[in-house]
C-alpha cells in the first residue's frame, strides 16, 4: 500500500486512535539456517549456469542442496508466522474490547494489512536498524504459511515443487486472505503499535517492575 488506500475497501477512521498491542519477535532456532541458506542460494545460481560448478557435484546434488535451505526458509518464516498470527489475535481483542470499534467489522486482514503495506513510521525505522530488508515479502509469506499449516510439516511430506517455490505459492495465499472489498482499511495513526524483539521486550518489562 506504501501509504495508500484501496480504493474498493472502506477506510475506518475512528473517533480517537486506538493503541494496538506490541509485536514482538522471537528468535528464530537453528543455527545452521544460514548456512543453509547462503549455500541454497549458491545452488540456485550453479544450477542456473550462473556460477561455475567448481565442487564437480552432480546436478541432483546441487538440487539436495537447494530444497534444504529453501525448506530452512520455510522453517523461519513459519515461526515468524506464529508470532505474526499471535499479534493479530490480540489486536482482535484489543478493538474487541472498544465500544465504537467492536461493530466496525475490522478483521484478522484489516491489521495484516497494516503490518505488511503500511506500519508505523517507529517500526519500519527498527526493522530498517535490524537490516531486516523486504520485510512486506517476509510478513505476507510468515502469515499465509501459518494459514496453510497448523503445524509445521517435516520436509518429507512437502513436495520438492513446493519447497523449491514457496514464496509464489505463499504469496498467492496471502493474495487471497486479503482479497475481500469489504475488509477496512485501517491507518498507522489511527491504530499504533510498538515492535520489540522478545529479549528488548522482558527487558523493558524488568525496567518497569524495578521502577515500580
Amino acid at each position: 500500500m506504501n501509504g495508500t488506500v484501496d480504493c474498493e475497501r472502506p477506510l475506518l477512521i475512528p473517533r480517537r486512535p486506538c493503541s494496538l498491542p506490541p509485536l514482538i519477535l522471537h528468535p528464530l532456532a537453528g543455527a545452521g539456517n544460514p548456512e543453509r541458506i547462503a549455500l541454497s542460494a549458491r545452488a540456485s545460481l550453479i544450477l542456473q549456469g550462473l556460477l561455475p560448478n567448481e565442487e564437480t557435484l552432480s546436478e541432483s546434488d546441487w538440487m539436495m542442496r537447494l530444497l534444504e535451505g529453501r525448506y530452512c526458509e520455510i522453517q523461519m518464516l513459519y515461526y515468524i508466522g506464529k508470532d505474526l498470527s499471535r499479534w493479530l489475535d490480540q489486536c482482535l481483542e484489543v478493538v474487541g474490547r472498544d465500544e465504537e470499534l467492536r461493530g466496525a467489522g475490522l478483521q484478522r486482514e484489516s491489521f495484516s494489512c497494516l503490518l505488511v503495506d503500511d506500519p508505523p513510521a517507529q517500526v519500519r525505522q527498527k526493522l530498517d536498524r535490524w537490516g531486516v530488508t523486504g520485510y512486506p515479502a517476509i510478513f505476507r509469506r510468515a502469515l499465509a504459511l501459518c494459514e496453510v499449516f497448523r503445524e509445521l510439516p517435516s520436509r518429507e511430506l512437502l513436495s520438492a515443487a513446493f519447497i523449491q517455490h514457496h514464496s509464489r505459492y505463499a504469496d498467492a495465499v496471502y493474495a487471497a486472505m486479503t482479497a475481500g472489498p469489504h475488509i477496512p482499511t485501517i491507518r498507522p495513526e489511527d491504530f499504533p503499535f510498538e515492535l520489540y524483539a522478545s529479549g528488548e521486550y522482558a527487558r523493558l518489562l524488568e525496567q518497569q517492575w524495578d521502577r515500580s
